[in-house]
């Protein structure tokens, strides 16, 4: 079985964003899965998703500290400038973790670890509404009688 289907996720400032319940809540067909992958799919690049910590706020703010040393604003070797200072350091970022995740479901839900939370990492001071594509693949409890 596959499914497929758009999610918008709220704007949001430039920051890492934990979205696991936003998403989970979009997808009510995840319950019907048995065994599966959901793929999720950012359609921006200047935005990018990853797994990580999911309790310690902490976490989050050091991946922005963290990647705002790691790729900085201004250096003077960009030359794609003209859509503001956070405009080049903000794809740079989404290349660096990537545009989608695959995550395994289990008995219609997100087979997480107890610490792992799905985050937006929105690379722009101001990005606005961010889509993802989610694909779920897999066998519903219906699929098995």
């Amino acid at each position: 079985m596959w499914q497929q289907r758009k999610i918008q996720l709220k704007a949001r400032p430039r920051g890492f964003h934990l979205i696991s319940e936003e998403v989970i809540s979009q997808l009510p067909e995840l319950r019907n899965i048995r065994i599966g992958m959901l793929n999720l799919f950012i359609q921006h690049t200047s935005a990018s998703l990853t797994i990580n910590e999911n309790a310690d706020p902490t976490v989050r703010r050091d991946f922005e500290s963290h990647f705002n040393v790691l790729v900085p604003e201004n250096a003077a070797y960009y030359q794609h400038t003209f859509e503001g200072s956070d405009d080049m350091p903000a794809h740079l970022k989404s290349s660096l973790l990537g545009a989608s995740l695959m995550i395994p479901i289990s008995d219609g839900q997100l087979a997480l670890g107890t610490w792992q939370g799905v985050y937006l990492c929105e690379h722009r001071n101001q990005g606005g509404v961010r889509t993802l594509v989610a694909t779920i693949m897999g066998e519903s409890y219906s699929d098995r009688k």
